[in-house]
């Protein structure tokens, strides 16, 4: 399936994603997850707006990375300089930052396919985080590819070398 043809299913309330041309559906997400997606957004949006650095979006919201390859990934951040060419009607292109939540359907596609695409087309730095574990785990590009960097623990502060000076409680996300 292409983008295009993504676009002229009906509006059943899903969520559908692309991957090479595969098309998948992901269930609602539970409360739970919502609860750390705002808590979560709410962090990193006032820190980028708070230093200018550039644009933040929450789910659902294509990135096309490809006519074939399209996901709605729970956050992602455009730096200010790629906004221009990167943030259109959809998202064309690599987010500098995309960051998944897991929940029990999905996380063998965010651990593996969706960390193999994102390393694929170019994004920067890759966070999931894992409800279940209280940890959030960091993946930085290295080269040609998204690599693991380490595991954020509860008692642990997070930091982000792509947001300078981000810092986050870890426990914070999981009261």
């Amino acid at each position: 399936m292409t983008y295009d043809q993504l676009r002229l299913l009906p509006d059943d309330r899903n969520r559908y994603e692309l991957f090479d041309g595969e098309l998948v559906m992901t269930p609602s997400p539970t409360p739970r997850h919502q609860q750390i997606l705002v808590r979560l957004l709410a962090r990193v949006w006032a820190h980028v707006q708070a230093y200018n650095l550039g644009e933040v979006f929450v789910a659902p919201l294509d990135i096309i990375f490809d006519q074939y390859t399209v996901l709605q990934p729970d956050i992602l951040f455009v730096s200010r300089p790629r906004v221009p060419w990167v943030v259109k009607e959809r998202i064309e292109g690599s987010p500098d930052l995309v960051v998944e939540i897991l929940s029990p359907t999905t996380i063998e596609k965010d651990r593996f396919r969706k960390l193999a695409l994102y390393s694929q087309f170019a994004v920067r730095e890759y966070w999931i985080v894992d409800p279940d574990e209280q940890a959030i785990e960091l993946y930085l590009r290295a080269g040609e590819e998204l690599k693991w960097d380490r595991r954020f623990f509860s008692d642990e502060t997070f930091e982000s070398p792509l947001l300078a000076g981000f810092q986050l409680p870890v426990s914070s996300l999981f009261r």
